[in-house]
């Protein structure tokens, strides 16, 4: 009996060629599927397609999941690609900083184009090629713990990221009669190379920064990505039973816990 959760599905992860992204196609293709990630820039898609390659088989498709004509042509290539999608991910981001006073349009914009918009069209081609298979199937969207609050700096992320969770369940509640279920995954602060960047660019870090900000967290040290990739396989697998509509909290903080 084969045990990987995975076998034989066709799975597309936006935002997939690096980080958490990245590691959802490493285990997703370690349980069977089939991958087709996405991602705008070439270099560290087809630098994970090399790695990858003996592995499994996983293809790279250049798109803007911020241009909704970008996002939907990805979709399409999956489908050719693969000839279907059974399961979505969500994964791509965008974390760059503004407060409530300082952010313009054109970075909230952006906000809403990577986050939210790019989501929502995502997922509305990859449901209507479900719909037409009758095939049911499953899609988990990255979002942030930031959606209940976050920091003042995050402001338009914030807006966004709370977006995608609403969002997360309203589809969620629509297709449920059609077998697709689709849950949410609020991941807290996690050891990236996006967030390597992010810390270096926006706060000043220094070479040791991981460490030093583990001293401060419940758990000693930041998320891990394949800790994060391993739930979202769980999650699309048909292991996690019939849950849907569900945006869990993958965070060592507790929401609305004080001390």
């Amino acid at each position: 009996m084969d045990d990987q959760l995975l076998t034989d599905r066709a799975v597309l992860i936006s935002g997939g060629t690096q980080g958490v992204g990245a590691g959802i196609a490493r285990a997703a293709l370690r349980e069977g599927a089939t991958v087709v990630v996405t991602g705008r820039r070439p270099e560290p898609g087809r630098a994970l397609v090399a790695e990858l390659r003996a592995t499994g088989r996983i293809t790279y498709v250049p798109a803007d999941v911020g241009d909704v004509a970008s996002a939907r042509a990805s979709v399409a290539t999956a489908v050719d690609r693969m000839g279907r999608v059974d399961c979505l991910v969500n994964a791509a981001g965008l974390t760059s900083r503004g407060t409530l006073l300082d952010t313009t349009p054109e970075l909230f914009d952006q906000h809403v184009a990577v986050n939210l918009r790019g989501p929502f069209f995502l997922m509305q081609a990859v449901v209507a090629d479900m719909l037409r298979r009758d095939s049911g199937g499953t899609i988990v969207n990255i979002i942030s713990t930031s959606e209940l609050g976050g920091q003042p700096y995050l402001a338009p992320y914030v807006a966004a990221k709370a977006g995608l969770a609403g969002l997360t369940r309203n589809a969620a509640h629509a297709h449920r009669f059609d077998r697709i279920r689709i849950n949410g995954l609020d991941i807290g602060w996690t050891d990236t190379e996006g967030e390597d960047r992010t810390q270096r660019q926006f706060h000043g870090a220094r070479d040791g920064w991981r460490e030093e900000a583990g001293k401060h967290l419940p758990m000693g040290r930041l998320s891990q990505v394949g800790e994060i990739a391993d739930f979202v396989v769980f999650l699309l697998s048909a292991r996690s039973g019939v849950v849907t509509g569900s945006v869990i909290d993958w965070d060592q903080h507790v929401p609305g816990g004080r001390d």
